[in-house]
C-alpha cells in the first residue's frame, strides 16, 4: 500500500487547482499568520506559567500542559505552511510536504482529543471516586497522556501507509485526508476515525462530567457546605475549565467530521468551498481560544499570570487540609504529579 501511495505522488499536481481567488487566499493568509502568533505566544506563556508556580503542577494540569504541545505543534507548523500557501496561491511544499503537514495535524489534533478524554476521566476519578484517584501514580498518569499520544500518532501514520490517503483540499492551499476520493479505503477510515476518536471520547465525556456536575451539585446544596475551602473551589473551577475547552473543541471539530462524513456518504463535488476552508480553520481554531479559556474559566491560573507580570517569583496560595470526599490536591513530586 506505501508503493501505491508514494506512486500517487506523480498525480499530485493534477489536485493542486483552487477553486478561490487570490483575494480570497490573502484574506485566509492573514488570519494564520495573526492566529499563528497569537497562538504560539499564548501557550508558550502557558507553559512558562506551568513551569514556573508549583502550585499549578497537579495532575489536571500536567495533563492542560501536553494539550499546550500539541496546540503548539499545530500552530508553529499548520499555521505557517497553509499561510505561506495561501500567498502563494496553491500548495506550494509538494506531495511530501503535503504527507507532513496533514500527517503531523492529524497527529495533534487526534492526540488533543486523546488528552481531554484523560482530563474527563481525571476529574470523574476525583471528584466521584476518589478512592481510585488517590491511588492513581506518577506511572498512572504517565500511561494514560503516552497513550493519547500514541493514538494520535497511529491514525496519522494511516494515509501515509496507504488506508485512505492526504492530499490537497479544493482550496489548494491546505492538505487533509483526500475526501475527493469517497472510495472503500476512505469511507472504512473515517468511519474508523469518527467512531473511535469522536464517537467514544465524546460518550465518555459526557459520562464523566455527567456525574462530576451531580457530584459537585449534590455537594454545593447538602449540608457539608460549610466544608467547602479554597481547595474544593479550585477543584469546581478546573472541572468548569474542563468543560469549557471540551464544549469548544467539539464546535471545533464538528465541522471537520461533517465534511468528512458528508463526502463518505454523498457527493465530495458538492461540498462548498467555503465549507472546505471554513471545516479545518475551525479545526485549527482550538489551539488558540485554549489559553483563553485557561485565564477565564481558571482563578489559580489567572493569580499566576498577574504574579508573572508583576514579576513575583513565588505565587501565594493558602492551603488548607479539609476538603469533600478527600479530593488530593497534592502538586507534581516524585510519587505522584
Amino acid at each position: 500500500m506505501l508503493r501505491n501511495n508514494l506512486g500517487n505522488s506523480s498525480d499530485f499536481k493534477s489536485e493542486d487547482g483552487s477553486v478561490f481567488s487570490q483575494t480570497e487566499h490573502n484574506v485566509v493568509a492573514t488570519y494564520l499568520i495573526m492566529a499563528g502568533i497569537i497562538s504560539i505566544l499564548s501557550n508558550i506563556t502557558v507553559l512558562g506559567i506551568f513551569m514556573k508556580y508549583k502550585e499549578l503542577r497537579t495532575p489536571t494540569n500536567a495533563i492542560i500542559i501536553n494539550l499546550a504541545v500539541t496546540d503548539i505543534g499545530v500552530s508553529s507548523i499548520g499555521y505557517p505552511m497553509s499561510a505561506a500557501s495561501d500567498l502563494y496561491g496553491s500548495w506550494k511544499f509538494g506531495y511530501a510536504g503535503c504527507q507532513i503537514y496533514a500527517g503531523l495535524n492529524i497527529f495533534f489534533g487526534m492526540a488533543s482529543i486523546g488528552l481531554l478524554t484523560v482530563v474527563a476521566m481525571d476529574r470523574y476519578l476525583t471528584i466521584c471516586r476518589p478512592d481510585i484517584g488517590r491511588r492513581m501514580t506518577t506511572n498512572t498518569y504517565i500511561s494514560m497522556i503516552v497513550g493519547a499520544w500514541v493514538n494520535g500518532l497511529v491514525w496519522a501514520v494511516m494515509p501515509i501507509l496507504g488506508w485512505a490517503s492526504y492530499a490537497p483540499d479544493p482550496t489548494g492551499a491546505t492538505c487533509t485526508i483526500n475526501w475527493r476520493e469517497n472510495d472503500a479505503s476512505f469511507v472504512s477510515f473515517t468511519m474508523t476515525v469518527v467512531v473511535i476518536n469522536f464517537i467514544v471520547p465524546l460518550t465518555v465525556m459526557f459520562y464523566c462530567y455527567y456525574h462530576v456536575t451531580r457530584s459537585i451539585k449534590c455537594h454545593t446544596t447538602s449540608n457539608c457546605t460549610e466544608y467547602l475551602n479554597r481547595d474544593w473551589s479550585d477543584q469546581v473551577d478546573v472541572t468548569k475549565m474542563s468543560v469549557i475547552m471540551i464544549l469548544m473543541f467539539l464546535v471545533a471539530w464538528s465541522p471537520y467530521s461533517i465534511v468528512c462524513l458528508w463526502a463518505a456518504f454523498g457527493d465530495p463535488k458538492k461540498v462548498p468551498p467555503s465549507m472546505a476552508i471554513i471545516a479545518p480553520l475551525f479545526a485549527k481554531s482550538s489551539t488558540f481560544y485554549n489559553p483563553c479559556i485557561y485565564v477565564v474559566a481558571n482563578k489559580k491560573f489567572r493569580r499566576a499570570i498577574f504574579a508573572m507580570f508583576k514579576c513575583q517569583t513565588h505565587q501565594a496560595t493558602p492551603v488548607t487540609n479539609i476538603l469533600p470526599m478527600d479530593v488530593p490536591q497534592n502538586p507534581l513530586t516524585s510519587g505522584r504529579i
